[in-house]
């Protein structure tokens, strides 16, 4: 199965080039841009509008911390599965025995949907995603792996989440999914990544890069599962 992985389209989704020969389409998070749910809520609406119209058979959607319509109910479940999109909040779905679990949630930074504090997001992960999945989409990245940049001192640091990581070696899945991170100036985190010890594909689907938001950098990532 070839799937396409992309994250962080931020509205600008439009400016995709679609693939040729794609099974399906994975986006882990911010189709959209707004803090204010009610100004989101045309955004995410628009994102639905396009994604629904791709020619690839199987469309996942996993939230991210813009999308805040999302977290506030304007825009439902229901509204992506009327399209046919799956949309997974901290939930599964398997498609040809493929097992795809789904969670939108990141640390706390700023006053943005789908954040907890770390401590609680090391239960969430613990609790919540499956021993047997084989793809794991969240919206943030793990610690350590394509997600470096700069803080409030203009200091490098790596800004996924530890205990994300650490259920990720255990579980162990095939892949790992997400965006978030984008990339900043010559930081580069869109791609992916394997780690040397471990089968396990990481991929950094973000499409634009901090301050240059309208012009896309990447078109996503594809890989063959």
């Amino acid at each position: 199965m070839n799937i396409w992985h992309i994250s962080d389209t931020h509205g600008y989704h439009d400016l995709l080039k679609i693939p040729d020969n794609i099974d399906m389409v994975i986006h882990s998070g911010d189709c959209s841009n707004p803090r204010d749910p009610y100004n989101n809520e045309p955004e995410v609406r628009g994102f639905i509008d396009w994604y629904k119209e791709l020619p690839i058979k199987h469309k996942i959607y996993v939230a991210g911390n813009h999308d805040s319509s999302i977290e506030k109910g304007l825009v439902t479940k229901k509204d992506f599965e009327d399209y046919g999109i799956i949309y997974l909040e901290n939930d599964y779905t398997v498609i040809e025995k493929i097992k795809i679990f789904g969670s939108p949630y990141t640390p706390n930074f700023g006053n943005w949907s789908f954040m907890k504090e770390r401590h609680k997001l090391e239960r969430l992960w613990r609790d919540a995603i499956p021993d047997d999945t084989d793809i794991l989409v969240t919206h943030g990245p793990p610690k350590g792996i394509l997600d470096k940049s700069e803080n409030r001192d203009h200091q490098l640091e790596c800004c996924g989440d530890k205990s994300l990581l650490n259920k990720i070696l255990e579980v162990k899945p095939s892949y790992h999914l997400f965006g978030h991170i984008h990339n900043n100036g010559d930081i580069i985190n869109a791609g992916i990544q394997k780690l040397s010890n471990y089968n396990i594909f990481f991929s950094n689907g973000s499409v634009v890069t901090d301050r240059k938001f309208g012009i896309l950098t990447s078109n996503g990532n594809i890989f063959r599962i």
